[in-house]
């Protein structure tokens, strides 16, 4: 879910904090990408008459083919991603899944009553809201990014923390993910929009941290404080206090706690036993693992595994899975080339290695998408 109307919220406060941006204009940057809202995203976009792409089997492709050539886009765009993918969910989550689950059940229930009906429009809505990503989606992804070169990484708890805290410690440029609590967690940077298809010409939406905290007024804390406000994942939030309220009561007093103080109890009823310091701690102190201890290494494609395993056992068209390895191959032994911040750097006169991009060709078809490697 992310953190409740805090895009309208910075679109109204702080405008200055997000750019759009084209894709080419992250040349030479790695990117942490959050893998489940990735798959996610694909397992609903990639389909074919309505429903999932499958292989003969009856497995599904669809977030296959999603990771196979938007990651190829990325790497052709001169952006070097890792792919994070999430642990266990934090127990302070659990009746936020729950509240999932009971969506999905009721989605269930129309679905069938549509298909009764013959309602094509409705059978594809609720059909869409019972989509999940499933261990063996991650799995599939985890064995296609490694096939690919792509590095990836196992969070142990949400993987926008651990996205959060490679951006922190300079292991990467940005968070990709279309979830604003990787600001709450302190991303520097995120990038909305990143793996979106190339057909819904949508601009990367870029947000700097420093900018929105400078904009509001805030400091990393209250941000915190205003998001669990707002409402996150984490624990209820005060029925009746908007994204225009929080602000202001945030402005105000700065804390939650005083925020309570000062409430009229009549009016906004706070949640009982409500465990807001036990949210802004796991956004404060989440569970990750040390940046320091991880190695991002990105690697040749291996095409014959991934004709193996792509064309073999899941149905890909081989030309298509080929071709796709020899991009990432030639993009990976490009011409070099400094970033342009790199001239001005002070008294430097080596450039900064980096491959050459290339404009990303609309390949998008039937078959392939792909996934990252495990970075070790």
């Amino acid at each position: 879910m992310g953190i409740t109307g805090l895009t309208k919220l910075l679109g109204d406060h702080a405008p200055a904090s997000m750019k759009e941006n084209e894709i080419k204009n992250f040349f030479g940057r790695k990117v942490a990408i959050d893998a489940s809202m990735s798959i996610y995203q694909f397992l609903i976009a990639v389909r074919q008459d309505g429903s999932q792409l499958t292989n003969e089997e009856g497995e599904t492709t669809s977030h296959l083919m999603g990771m196979f050539y938007r990651t190829i886009r990325m790497v052709e765009s001169g952006i070097k991603p890792v792919y994070v993918f999430d642990g266990k969910p934090p127990e302070m989550k659990s009746g936020e899944l729950a509240k999932r689950k009971e969506k999905r059940d009721d989605a269930q229930k129309e679905l069938e009553k549509a298909e009764e009906a013959g309602d094509e429009e409705n059978v594809e809505k609720f059909s869409r809201r019972l989509v999940k990503v499933t261990k063996e989606h991650n799995d599939d992804c985890k064995k296609l990014l490694t096939l690919m070169g792509i590095p990836y990484v196992e969070a142990p708890c949400e993987a926008e923390a651990q996205c959060a805290a490679l951006v922190k410690s300079g292991k990467v440029f940005a968070t990709g993910t279309e979830d604003m609590d990787s600001l709450t967690f302190g991303s520097n940077v995120v990038l909305r929009h990143l793996t979106f298809s190339e057909a819904r010409k949508l601009p990367i939406k870029e947000y700097q941290l420093s900018k929105i905290l400078e904009d509001l007024g805030l400091t990393q804390d209250e941000f915190i404080d205003l998001c669990i406000l707002l409402g996150c994942d984490y624990c209820d939030s005060i029925r009746g206090i908007g994204p225009k309220r929080a602000i202001e009561l945030i402005k105000q007093h700065r804390s939650i706690e005083e925020i309570i103080k000062h409430l009229d109890k009549k009016k906004y009823v706070i949640p009982e036993d409500w465990m807001y310091k036990e949210a802004r701690k796991l956004f404060q102190e989440p569970e990750v693992l040390d940046p320091a201890e991880i190695e991002l290494k990105w690697n040749d494609p291996d095409e014959e595994g991934l004709v193996e395993f792509m064309v073999n056992q899941k149905n890909f068209n081989e030309e298509r899975i080929r071709n796709g390895a020899k991009k990432l191959l030639k993009s990976r032994q490009g011409t070099t080339q400094g970033r342009v911040d790199s001239f001005f750097s002070v008294v430097s006169t080596s450039k900064t290695s980096k491959r050459k991009a290339e404009e990303p060709k609309g390949q998008q078809k039937k078959k392939g998408k792909g996934t990252f490697k495990k970075g070790k």
